[in-house]
C-alpha cells in the first residue's frame, strides 16, 4: 500500500498565507495560465503527498489539460497518465505528451483496479453527470489506492468562473450578461461546460458510495482552522471555494 508521507521540499500545511497566495493566483487563470496552473500544480503535489507516496505511483489525472500538472507529478516520481476530452486543452502548452489519453471522464478507458492514484482537479463542475465520473475514478483505482477529487463549488465566490459573481443571480443570467459585456461566449458556458455542483452534493456522494473509505473531506484552498464550516449547511456553500474528497478504495 502507498504510505503516507510529506513532500521532500517542505511540509505542506493549509495555512492562511498559503490560502492568500493561491487565491491571488486565481487572477491569472486566463491572462497567464502558465503562472496560475504551475502554482496550482505544485501545491497539488504537496497536498496529495500528504496522503500517498507518489514515488513510483501509477496515477491518472482526469481532465489533466496542458502539461503543468504532468511536470509537477513526474518530478515527484509518479508514473503519470492524463485524460481529457478536449484536444485543445491538452495541447494548450505545446505538443500533446506521451501518456496522454483522449476520452471521457464518465467512461474512463482504463481497466478496473489498474491505478494507484486517480486524481482530478477542478473538473467535476464541467461535466453533466459529475458523480458518474467520481464512480469511474473509484472503479479504476486499485484496492488500497487513493482517489483525490477536487471541484469548484457553485455557490462559492468562483462558482461561475469568469462569470462570477453574477452567477449568484443564476448561471444563465451570468452567461447572457458576459456575452453582452464582452461580445462573445465565456470559456465556461453554463449548461454546456459548466454546471452547478454543491458542497452538499459532494459530501452526500462520498458518504453514500460503498467501495472506499473516506480519508478526508476538506475545503481545498481554505486554512485548516476553517474546516469546521463544512458542518454548517448554507454557510459551507458560500465560504468553500473548492471541496476535496480523499478516498481510499477497500
Amino acid at each position: 500500500m502507498l504510505r503516507r508521507t510529506t513532500p521532500s521540499r517542505r511540509p505542506w500545511r493549509a495555512s492562511w498565507s498559503r490560502s492568500v497566495r493561491l487565491l491571488r493566483e486565481f487572477r491569472y487563470e486566463q491572462p497567464d495560465p502558465a503562472r496560475f496552473y504551475t502554482a496550482l500544480a505544485e501545491d497539488s503535489v504537496a497536498q496529495l503527498s500528504e496522503y500517498v507516496d507518489l514515488t513510483g505511483a501509477r496515477m491518472l489525472d482526469v481532465g489533466g489539460g496542458p502539461g503543468y500538472f504532468r511536470n509537477a507529478f513526474t518530478e515527484a516520481g509518479a508514473t503519470y497518465f492524463a485524460l481529457d476530452a478536449d484536444v485543445g486543452e491538452l495541447s494548450g502548452a505545446g505538443e500533446i505528451a506521451a501518456g496522454t489519453v483522449i476520452g471521457s471522464g464518465m467512461q474512463l478507458p482504463f481497466a478496473d483496479s489498474s491505478l494507484d492514484v486517480c486524481y482530478s482537479s477542478n473538473v467535476l463542475e464541467h461535466v453533466a453527470d459529475p458523480w458518474r465520473m467520481a464512480e469511474e475514478m473509484l472503479r479504476v483505482t486499485r484496492p488500497g489506492g487513493t482517489a483525490f477529487i477536487s471541484y469548484t463549488v457553485w455557490y462559492g465566490p468562483w462558482g461561475g468562473h469568469e462569470t462570477a459573481a453574477w452567477h449568484y443571480l443564476g448561471g444563465r443570467f451570468a452567461r447572457r450578461r458576459y456575452i453582452r459585456v464582452h461580445g462573445h461566449e465565456p470559456k465556461n458556458r453554463f449548461g454546456e461546460s459548466l454546471f452547478k455542483v454543491t458542497v452538499r452534493d459532494g459530501l452526500a456522494w462520498a458518504r453514500s458510495q460503498k467501495v472506499a473509505d473516506i480519508v478526508h473531506l476538506t475545503p481545498r484552498y481554505n486554512p485548516w482552522w476553517s474546516r469546521w464550516l463544512l458542518r454548517v449547511p448554507v454557510v459551507r456553500e458560500v465560504v468553500t471555494w473548492n471541496l476535496v474528497l480523499v478516498l481510499r478504495k477497500r
